[in-house]
């Protein structure tokens, strides 16, 4: 989405939509308050312990993100967006590191309760949010 001006021989970004943009950050709630929901059917179905609190927590965080990426504007909302990537990929990490070689003395198996949903879920949701956030980014700086 740039455009090479023959004059200057600069580049020059241009402006995103506004309903592009809000369709984003639309997608990008979604996807949150989906990983959340996750998590949080995970600690009312049987995972409890501290593992279940670190689930409400997750859930916690993944609803406050997704309202703020809907209701903030400017350099917050910039902020928010790259808070809910940075969020969302520690989430698929925590994942993955649990099923691999494990997480403060926690493993994971694929085959537990809505796992290989989540990695899809939580990979699909941070494309998303990168873009998200790109545009967010991109649209503070068009002239």
């Amino acid at each position: 989405m740039s455009s090479h001006t023959r004059a200057t021989g600069s580049v020059r970004w241009v402006g995103v939509s506004h309903r592009t943009l809000m369709a984003w950050r639309l997608l990008s709630a979604v996807m949150l308050l989906v990983m959340g929901g996750i998590h949080l059917y995970l600690v009312f179905y049987g995972v409890g312990g501290v593992l279940g609190d670190l689930f409400v927590l997750n859930a916690v965080g993944a609803l406050v993100l997704a309202i703020a990426i809907i209701v903030l504007r400017g350099r917050l909302l910039s902020l928010a967006t790259v808070l809910s990537l940075l969020f969302m990929v520690g989430t698929l990490l925590a994942l993955v590191l649990a099923l691999t070689v494990g997480l403060f003395g926690i493993r994971e198996v694929l085959s537990f309760k809505l796992v290989p949903t989540t990695l899809v879920v939580e990979s699909i949701g941070t494309i998303i949010l990168a873009v998200t956030v790109v545009l967010v980014l991109r649209s503070r700086r068009a002239p």
